[in-house]
């Protein structure tokens, strides 16, 4: 692997600023999911009350998602993602004055959930549309692995800054901190300049048609989705619903304490991961990715075979450091092989895919547990994850895709890119 300047795409003003954005607005989303659940608490203590919050919120991302993706390719993508800040921005803050001042109520929280929830539609495309108009082809893998570590660190930062405003200060004002970090992120992308991209005017009906004709026209694209539909609602499920399940069952090997350490050791990992790339090249990222996949094999396995957290530890330490080659691969590949005039649109079916299987995973999952022995569908789970994965390897177009480079110029529509050139 080629070995460059780790922090080089952070020389760039735009790139800069946009990181800086990204990482302010990461801040605050990583700390909603905590302030938010406290203020809906504060408000009823009902546990149902929680559910119809989130469930708004996802169902208004899921229907929105393809409408985000038309506008981040018609519109300049850093205009898209302003606006979409100020609107998070209002609405968090908005939920949070009702919540201080004690005039919150379930229904209005799920309503103005819902519009955020709506606004994350077109926050997500958008932003995987705009970091290859930043940096060019040969440091996208760097840039993305700048913001993956940015995320990770994020994760461990929000819900602990969280948590502590929630115990000092009240639910309410860790949701008013939130809303802050998208007004800061709304100043930092002022300073981000990118060229203006001429687009036709066409309706929403034909550019849906266009983005699904260049999503549908890379068979490696199509074939990762497909997969990662099943192998998302197998993670939400094995390891987010049955592992915290049979942690509580086996208090003696794992515990909840000990499966707390489990998560931190794949964060980890994930993190130590995202320094490694910041540095080396993949040079075939599907390749890699889908080869890191693999390691969220012995994860699930030992879950079920011998739940105990020494055992578990290294494993999951592993499956962070796979999951994230797969991600920074991933999006390189999307980048650098998919025409920036539809990159967000195909990003939008891709993430629609996602989204969709994570509900389904949990829901089946939680059904399953209670009719079979959890430990078994754990294994079980494992050995499809694998099977679904060297699947998907196996594909000719997934292995082969290779890095473009530098002077290569967009990939035009329509059949796809083969290999690419590899290097």
């Amino acid at each position: 692997m080629k070995v460059s300047d780790s922090w080089e795409a952070l020389r760039d003003k735009d790139f800069r600023w946009f990181f800086i954005a990204r990482t302010v607005s990461r801040i605050g989303s990583s700390m909603a999911p905590v302030a938010l659940a406290f203020a809906v608490l504060e408000v009823e203590q009902k546990a149902v009350a929680l559910g119809l919050v989130m469930a708004a919120r996802t169902t208004a991302m899921i229907v929105f998602l393809l409408v985000g993706g038309v506008i981040s390719d018609r519109f300049s993508r850093r205009v898209v993602l302003q606006v979409s800040h100020v609107l998070t921005a209002l609405t968090q803050g908005t939920v949070a004055w009702l919540v201080i001042t004690g005039n919150a109520t379930v229904p209005s929280i799920v309503a103005i959930e819902a519009i955020n929830g709506a606004v994350t539609a077109f926050t997500m495309p958008a932003m995987q549309g705009l970091v290859p108009q930043l940096v060019p082809n040969r440091l996208l893998q760097q840039a993305n692995a700048l913001m993956s570590f940015a995320m990770q660190g994020t994760t461990v930062i929000g819900p602990a800054l969280a948590g502590l405003i929630v115990a000092g200060p009240g639910a309410g004002w860790a949701l008013a901190v939130d809303a802050m970090t998208y007004a800061i992120a709304v100043v930092a992308l002022a300073r981000v300049t990118i060229p203006p991209v001429a687009r036709a005017a066409t309706s929403m009906l034909h550019d849906l048609r266009e983005g699904w004709s260049e999503f549908t026209s890379r068979q490696w694209l199509w074939v990762i989705v497909l997969a990662f539909g099943f192998l998302n609602a197998i993670h939400v499920g094995a390891w987010v619903v049955l592992g915290p399940f049979i942690a509580t069952r086996h208090p003696d090997l794992l515990g909840e304490r000990g499966w707390g350490l489990v998560l931190s050791a794949e964060a980890v990992g994930a993190v130590l991961m995202t320094v490694v790339l910041m540095r080396g090249q993949l040079r075939h990222p599907l390749r890699a990715g889908m080869l890191g996949v693999c390691l969220v094999v012995p994860a699930l396995v030992m879950l079920g075979v011998a739940p105990s957290v020494w055992l578990l530890l290294p494993v999951a330490f592993a499956a962070g450091m796979g999951m994230e080659v797969f991600g920074t691969g991933w999006n390189v590949a999307l980048m650098e092989n998919v025409p920036q005039r539809a990159l967000s649109r195909v990003a939008s079916y891709d993430a629609l895919g996602s989204f969709v299987a994570m509900p389904v995973g949990a829901t089946v999952f939680g059904w399953l547990a209670a009719v079979a022995d959890p430990r078994w569908l754990a294994v079980i789970s494992g050995v499809a994850y694998l099977l679904i994965s060297l699947a998907a390897l196996a594909v000719p177009s997934v292995w082969r895709l290779g890095r473009r480079d530098d002077a290569s110029p967009e990939p035009a529509a329509g059949p796809e890119p083969a290999a690419g050139p590899t290097r």
